[in-house]
């Protein structure tokens, strides 16, 4: 089970793998008790848990980060229907959560969150991310690897050169011969001009 299909649903407890999407809605499995349902989007909202950011002192942080520091943690998980032990336990597991815009509401889910999410082993370490520098050079690799494939049709014999002047030419001379086809066409328009000559 993937932690990136893991859902919570509005109005329901508990946490639900997402089975099947749809465009009215989902299909939901419960990590409680395995039942499976469908939620629609008109009555409910569907929030990936890994999309969900807690309020911090500084920048937000994921809620992964949340649970990893709940899991290395050696403070005992608080009972969630003490707000004050609650309260408490975060204060000393993530001291820079913002405690003023996190309610005890939400301290409680995160609580029950980690327990549902450690009992079916689910792993919700945060995926690294490809660095800027790492970006880049995959981007430059790619450039280098376009620019060295050969153009096609890059290289024309002189009849294809001369069709498309208007000129109809059946030959299939290479670009070192040039001078021979001029001198050719010359000599030709040459003949012509003479045998009109001798016609007047």
């Amino acid at each position: 089970m993937e932690y990136s299909r893991i859902v919570a649903v509005t109005g329901l407890p508990g946490l639900y793998e997402i089975l099947t999407s749809k465009s009215d809605g989902a299909i939901v499995r419960s990590l409680d008790d395995g039942s499976t349902k469908f939620v629609s989007s008109r009555v409910h909202n569907l929030s990936h848990l890994e999309s969900i950011e807690i309020y911090t002192s500084g920048d937000n942080v994921s809620l992964s980060d949340i649970f990893m520091a709940m899991k290395g943690s050696s403070e005992a998980l608080p009972n969630v229907k003490d707000n004050k032990a609650l309260k408490g336990y975060f204060e000393k597991t993530y001291p820079e959560m913002d405690f003023e815009r996190v309610y005890t509401s939400d301290m409680k889910k995160m609580v029950n969150w980690f327990n549902s999410l450690q009992k079916h082993n689910i792993d919700f370490t945060p995926q690294e991310e490809e660095s800027e520098a790492e970006v880049e050079a995959e981007a430059d690799n790619q450039v280098e690897q376009t620019e060295a494939k050969p153009k096609k049709g890059g290289k024309k014999n002189v009849a294809e050169t001369l069709e498309a002047a208007g000129e109809k030419v059946v030959l299939d001379v290479q670009p070192d011969e040039v001078p021979e086809v001029a001198k050719t066409k010359t000599t030709r328009s040459r003949k012509k001009k003479s045998d009109e000559g001798e016609e007047k």
